[in-house]
């Protein structure tokens, strides 16, 4: 059963891979680097201010510095505990591919940067949801978006996304509910 799931995996990710052209290379690379999106966290610090106080958006950073910590190193623990390889690395795969990226790690499951993306956006969208109801769907679109430039430059699974988006968005939440023991302790 899993040597099923994971040729379905690989199938799935050769087609949505080999989706791509050279005419969108750059901006799937764009998209995938992660310091892109620092106005993106920045705005939405600004907001987390505006709405909510210097001292909250204090008690924010401090926040998402440990989820980003916590999420960082969960990814890594599976990453080096399953050690499946990433698809530029798997023989049978990398032949068919589209790899685009700048490097490629050993192994891939599960991905960092969909999980990070998607536990920033649960955070960020649940605290501010009193002010701006719909940003939580935006920042989910883009978190998605994000998790899918991984297929695109060739670097992991859609299961590898899967699950980081997953694992992500329980630990958004988990981290949204200590900011919550936090403002109602010491705010």
């Amino acid at each position: 059963m899993i040597d099923t799931l994971i040729n379905h995996d690989e199938e799935l990710f050769l087609f949505l891979n080999n989706l791509g052209s050279p005419t969108w290379d750059n901006l799937w690379l764009l998209i995938t680097n992660k310091f892109t999106f620092i106005p993106l966290y920045a705005l939405l610090l600004f907001l987390i201010y505006k709405k909510m106080g210097l001292k909250t958006m204090l008690f924010s950073v401090l926040v998402i510095a440990l989820m980003i910590t916590f999420t960082d190193q969960i990814t890594n623990l599976f990453k080096h505990g399953f050690k499946r390889l990433r698809p530029c690395r798997q023989e049978g795969v990398m032949e068919y591919m589209r790899f685009i990226a700048e490097r490629c790690g050993p192994y891939g499951f599960f991905s960092g940067h969909s999980s990070n993306s998607m536990a920033a956006a649960v955070f960020s969208g649940l605290l501010l949801r009193p002010y701006f109801k719909k940003l939580i769907f935006i920042l989910l679109f883009w978190s998605a978006i994000v998790a899918y430039s991984r297929i695109y430059v060739g670097v992991h699974y859609p299961l590898d996304i899967f699950c980081g988006m997953v694992f992500g968005a329980f630990s958004g939440f988990i981290f949204y509910k200590l900011i919550q023991y936090l403002q109602a302790k010491y705010l």
